[in-house]
């Protein structure tokens, strides 16, 4: 990837570990059925795109997962939805210090308030602010009202921060999401399989 001024990163499963099928487990030990039909990386109900793009509250959500598990309590859906995170290791941290002096980079993740709650509370409050503060600046899905794959996100960060599209590299896991990139004409790098961000840099930066 040559010319390359500008990366855009997703968090999940790019920076931040996550699993899917925790969540999904912990959704089934709760009451609910089919779990995976219910939530996973590639599909999931209307009540999480809601979530993330900030139009219920937590409240809101507790309540509708209840009717799918009426037994559990709000912390059990809770504790569910959060099993997903995992750790965000320190030497993607390493990278993005390192890239940010010849780069200008910036973070775009579809996500949502009970998530980042619970990132904060995992990092604690010192490294999530160093962490938040190494991009050029950050969008979650959930603050600016769009997430991923709607193209109209890409655009909201090109317009935002005066972008050139074709000096911008977009980093993602899901393949719609890098999908929907290309059809603005940014570059793009799709992390699949067994790839991380330690194994991938620097050389689709050369």
């Amino acid at each position: 990837m040559k010319n390359i001024e500008n990366i855009i990163f997703d968090l999940g499963n790019v920076i931040l570990n996550i699993d899917y099928q925790n969540t999904i487990d912990a959704f089934e030990k709760i009451g609910v059925m089919d779990a995976s039909n219910f939530y996973s990386k590639s599909s999931q109900l209307n009540i999480f795109n809601q979530l993330e793009i900030g139009r219920i509250s937590k409240q809101d959500f507790v309540f509708e997962i209840q009717k799918f598990a009426p037994k559990a309590s709000s912390t059990q859906i809770i504790n569910a939805w959060n099993a997903i995170l995992q750790d965000l290791p320190n030497e993607r941290l390493d990278i993005l210090k390192k890239i940010k002096d010849k780069f200008s980079i910036f973070l775009l993740s579809n996500t949502n308030s009970i998530h980042i709650e619970k990132i904060i509370d995992n990092l604690g409050v010192k490294k999530y602010k160093e962490f938040y503060n190494l991009f050029d600046k950050v969008y979650y899905s959930h603050e600016i009202k769009l997430r991923k794959p709607n193209a109209d996100v890409f655009r909201l960060v090109i317009k935002e921060n005066n972008l050139s599209i074709k000096k911008t590299l977009f980093i993602d896991d899901s393949i719609q999401h890098i999908e929907s990139a290309k059809t603005i004409g940014l570059k793009t790098y799709h992390l699949d399989g067994e790839e991380t961000m330690e194994s991938i840099f620097p050389d689709i930066i050369l």
